[in-house]
């Protein structure tokens, strides 16, 4: 059952991901794409890395791609322009996809796995725990630094992309606060005495 279920996942997870490139609608080719996303997520659970299958259900299919999803079927596309778009560059895809190909082809049947190769990818994990405590004990105590530095790097990345976007407009107006904050009520206020049956 459970090479049937692997085989089952694989050969969905590689049809679907074909049809994400193939499809010509782009809210088909997102849901073909959530379609692999699940297919590689049972793969994980069949390897027994279940944490990392929910993190891929829930962070990939739960918000990026719903995401992509919700832009897509939102916005005004024409079809026919991105027809001849594809047209215009399938040459220069070809020859891109043949490379890859050839690259793909040449490390597979190169690949040679050194001596011991398979102890020292394996985690350590204590005796008697889940996956998920594992992968915490590990994520929170022996590379917390580096876990750490990480989420510093995503937040420095994200507050770049914010600076990079941002576009001030002349036409719109917008609060200062601070400079609310640091007016002298005394230069801002004005009294006059206006004579009755006169205008400012």
């Amino acid at each position: 059952m459970t090479v049937f279920a692997f085989y089952l996942f694989a050969v969905v997870a590689c049809w679907a991901g074909f049809m994400v490139v193939i499809s010509k609608n782009p809210v088909h080719s997102v849901l073909w794409l959530i379609l692999t996303f699940l297919c590689a997520a049972g793969l994980f659970v069949l390897q027994g890395a279940e944490f990392v299958a929910m993190l891929l259900l829930i962070v990939y299919v739960g918000a990026v791609a719903v995401l992509f999803l919700f832009v897509v079927m939102m916005l005004d596309v024409d079809f026919a322009e991105l027809k001849g778009e594809l047209a215009r560059f399938l040459p220069l895809g070809l020859v891109i996809a043949l490379a890859l190909l050839t690259v793909l082809g040449m490390s597979v049947t190169g690949w040679q796995s050194a001596d011991g190769a398979a102890a020292n990818l394996a985690a350590p994990m204590a005796a008697n725990t889940e996956n998920t405590n594992s992968i915490g004990l590990v994520l929170y105590d022996r590379y917390f630094l580096a876990f750490q530095l990480a989420g510093l790097v995503l937040l420095v990345a994200m507050i770049g992309a914010i600076v990079l976007t941002l576009r001030h407009r002349r036409d719109v107006k917008r609060q200062n606060v601070l400079k609310q904050m640091w007016t002298d009520p005394k230069k801002q206020v004005e009294l006059r005495d206006v004579e009755p049956g006169q205008g400012l």
